[in-house]
């Protein structure tokens, strides 16, 4: 799990990693969290996750938050970046994530058919 050799073995997401397999993986040690890409149809976006302890965060922004992105690769190499673009979700909490997640699976499975 490449965000816990950029954030250390100890970081704790939350939640189960293996609950959400369309996460990929993009953390870097010189973000200031763990991200984790995803696409609904042809669309990018990035959770950010966040410390649990505000005051080790580097912002004010809440623990999860999700965000507009563009890839600026191809589908086999892909180069996701959130690039500034909108928050379409913010939460303090896992379950209001897990409920985020729900709905997107549901959006995905329209969005293929």
């Amino acid at each position: 799990m490449k965000y816990k050799t950029e954030f250390g073995s100890n970081f704790d997401l939350g939640f189960n990693l293996t609950d959400y397999p369309y996460l990929k993986d993009k953390s870097w040690h010189n973000d200031v969290s763990p991200s984790f890409y995803f696409t609904i149809g042809s669309l990018y976006y990035i959770l950010w996750v966040d410390y649990s302890d505000p005051a080790k965060r580097e912002d004010t922004n809440d623990r999860y938050l999700i965000q507009e992105a563009i890839n600026e690769g191809d589908d086999v190499n892909p180069e996701v970046y959130s690039s500034g673009g909108d928050i379409i979700f913010a939460s303090e909490n896992a379950e209001e994530l897990s409920q985020f997640f729900k709905a997107f699976i549901t959006i995905t499975n329209k969005c293929n058919s």
